[in-house]
């Protein structure tokens, strides 16, 4: 059990919670610290980043001081708002950390509200808040108010502003400002109950909000996610890890474009101590295409539309430039994301190197196009119908395509060992010309169909005797290996090969005897396909529930439906998945990641469906 004090141990990432405004997040452990914030966007540098470094990268705590605890974390239903409760011998209480929404105009102005009450008995509390700027790298000066304290660096400011009922509860000669920051320890008994309100780019000194002012942001809040997600369509079996699921999706949707990042976090190793540790918070082509699909499922079109008008724009923009579409983007759409190394960080558990932006951003990876295609067509059948422009976009894309899809590229894990034939790359370019020659014919517009068919074909052709390994009997990673790739599990869903063909039955077996460990799935092995890069990782979620949805498509269903039962016990408590999960359990990798939670929900819905009928 905890004891509080100024020190603090190692987080376990998956013992965090997610809250946000929709332009940014913060993750909040189970022991009421704050250890990862960025402003003014997702994309920003940190001003709270413990995660990747105890000392350097500041943070802000909220515990119990000098007692044992036990400390367990909820979300208020319906909502992203969350509680943390501490319990003791003496007493019990609680922290309630929400982010007020934004809205969709980019601004810097983002407030961290943390509401504190003590339930029962009485309890002593350590309030210390020492921001880092630039990833720790700007100095800061600390000004004092009469109502509050603002720190402030070359780039940023950030207001520390206690409820007025917090100032009553605070002897102010045990405050300790220094050249770090701001901490005092004091006790609250049964009935008390103040706050704090921590704010970038306030236009204003600071000044104290009443107990009635921090209700109502908090009641605002609360409403504004219960409307939106009662907006939801889904009543099936695993109705509240679905929405915990969109909601976590939302959260990590920019507002201001509707982009979706790939996480909230950097620099999260996919193997503790090792060095796969990347910066996730991009929007991703292939990720925020996914979002299309779950989202129509939900019912929730109007995100769908949003994220739809921003593939448009980037697909504009490489018009514009001459370009091929990139792989990844900044999510005001910019696409410069050079990446550093932050030498001074020592990483999360001493995982280094820690690194910022991301140079896989200037990787071929074919597989985009038909994630973007897919996404298109999707949206179609839904009645979201592109426009005249955003269609003459796409066949230049297509037609981009025609001249390009045969060549070695990096592919979808973005590997750093050199271009290979990836027959994933492959499906997914035999994917983007189908539904392109689908959207062409369905509404009878212009398109260059017989060049986009001979192609499609040739795709086709080339994957079947290339892709196919005749001695392994299966589909493989790419066209010079006999190793198997877990992202070919989405082939019968893609509609390009029957789920009762016997060659994708014998790729299934395959991947069931040497990618499957229970209910877990590794995306491929990397000791036998070297992706550039020392050690191990851990299973990959995503691919456990596409392994989940090709069983059941497979006929499989009572399997299918273990399997992700099995899986749904690998969430965090608070419902939430990173990127990978270790053998032993622990959630590996960027957290929580949109791939995961996109795949949790389009699992659900279809296994729902297929038990049904």
């Amino acid at each position: 059990m905890p004891r509080g004090g100024s020190q603090r141990g190692n987080d376990l990432v998956d013992e965090h919670g997610l809250v946000g405004d929709l332009q940014t997040a913060a993750l909040i452990s189970k022991d009421g610290t704050v250890d990862w914030f960025c402003a003014p966007r997702f994309d920003s540098p940190s001003v709270f980043g413990a995660l990747l470094d105890r000392r350097k990268g500041g943070h802000f705590q909220l515990s119990p001081d000098g007692v044992e605890y036990t400390s367990k974390q909820l979300y208020l239903p319906g909502t992203p708002i969350l509680i943390t409760r501490f319990l003791s011998d003496d007493g019990v209480g609680e922290v309630v950390d929400f982010m007020p929404v934004t809205g969709e105009h980019a601004t810097d102005r983002h407030r961290l509200v943390r509401m504190l009450r003590v339930v029962r008995g009485n309890m002593r509390f350590r309030f210390d808040c020492r921001p880092r700027f630039n990833y720790g790298r700007d100095s800061f000066t600390l000004e004092t108010h009469p109502d509050g304290d603002v720190f402030r660096s070359a780039t940023l400011t950030l207001t520390l502003t206690p409820f007025k009922d917090s100032k009553r509860l605070i002897d102010q000669r045990n405050v300790r400002r220094d050249a770090g920051g701001v901490s005092v320890v004091y006790t609250l008994h049964e009935g008390d109950a103040g706050g704090v309100v921590v704010e970038t780019a306030c236009p204003h000194a600071p000044r104290a909000l009443t107990d009635d002012e921090a209700h109502d942001l908090l009641n605002q809040t609360r409403d504004y996610w219960r409307r939106w997600l009662g907006r939801s369509r889904y009543t099936g079996r695993w109705r509240e890890m679905v929405e915990r699921s969109a909601m976590t999706i939302k959260l990590m949707t920019y507002a201001p474009t509707g982009a979706l990042v790939a996480a909230p976090t950097a620099g999260l190793p996919e193997q503790v101590g090792g060095e796969r540790n990347w910066d996730y918070r991009y929007t991703w082509v292939r990720d925020a295409s996914f979002s299309v699909g779950a989202l129509l499922r939900l019912g929730f079109a109007d995100e769908a539309q949003q994220y739809l008008r921003w593939l448009d724009a980037r697909i504009q923009d490489a018009k514009d430039a001459d370009l091929p579409l990139q792989i990844m983007y900044r999510v005001d759409g910019s696409r410069d994301l050079p990446e550093e190394v932050l030498g001074h960080l020592e990483g999360y558990r001493g995982s280094a190197p820690v690194r910022v932006g991301n140079n896989a951003a200037g990787q071929l990876q074919l597989d985009i196009y038909g994630e973007a295609l897919n996404s298109l067509d999707l949206a179609d059948r839904a009645g979201l119908r592109a426009t005249h422009e955003g269609w003459q976009n796409t066949t230049r894309l297509m037609d981009w395509l025609c001249e390009h899809w045969d060549q070695p590229e990096a592919g979808i894990w973005e590997t750093r060992s050199g271009p290979q034939d990836f027959t994933y790359g492959r499906l997914m370019s035999w994917v983007a010309l189908d539904r392109a020659i689908r959207l062409a014919q369905r509404h009878g517009i212009p398109g260059d169909i017989a060049r986009w068919t001979i192609e499609r074909n040739a795709i086709y052709q080339q994957i079947v005797a290339r892709g196919f390994h005749p001695e392994r009997r299966a589909f493989v990673q790419h066209y010079r290996t006999h190793i198997l790739d877990a992202s070919l599990l989405a082939m019968p869903a893609l509609g390009f090969i029957s789920p009762t063909d016997p060659m994708w039955e014998s790729t299934l077996r395959a991947m069931d005897a040497e990618l499957v460990s229970d209910s877990l799935v590794y995306r491929y092995d990397p000791s036998a396909s070297p992706d550039g890069l020392a050690g191990t990782e851990g299973t990959f979620s995503m691919c456990s529930f596409w392994y989940v949805q090709a069983l059941a498509q497979s006929g499989r269903l009572e399997d299918a439906r273990l399997t992700f039962d099995k899986m749904l016990t690998y969430s965090s408590p608070l419902g939430l998945y990173s990127e990978e999960i270790a053998p032993n359990g622990e959630q590996v990798g960027n957290f929580p990641q949109a791939f995961s939670h996109l795949s949790l929900i389009s699992t659900a819905v279809n296994l729902n469906e297929l038990l049904d009928d």
